[in-house]
């Protein structure tokens, strides 16, 4: 398990209509790596609505149709709940998911 994979998730949320949504990891790699059970994940939404807090990702991901992550709907999952691997981020998403990041939280 790495930051920046995409993983289907059932029922993430009970307030979610959906049966599953993908998410992608974003805690850093020490806490996935730790004995903690939970990891930070943003979802992903078909829709994309550029805003500087989304990423869009597609095809080349591993996603159906074209996306975009959401890093102001941040939510910790159980990794037991990370089974169902989609695929991973290349470096220059990752960048992308950084920055994001960064303006959803305010950081400099």
């Amino acid at each position: 398990m790495k930051r920046g994979e995409l993983y289907r998730v059932y029922k993430a949320t009970s307030h979610d209509p959906k049966n599953y949504r993908v998410f992608v990891i974003v805690s850093r790699q020490v806490l996935i790596d730790s004995k903690f059970s939970t990891v930070i994940c943003a979802p992903i939404y078909s829709s994309y609505d550029g805003l500087s807090t989304q990423v869009s990702v597609g095809v080349e991901e591993g996603i159906k149709h074209e996306s975009s992550i959401h890093c102001d709907e941040l939510i910790s999952i159980p990794k037991s709940a990370l089974s169902h691997f989609i695929g991973s981020l290349p470096f220059q998403k990752i960048e992308e998911l950084n920055e994001a990041l960064k303006v959803a939280l305010e950081l400099s």
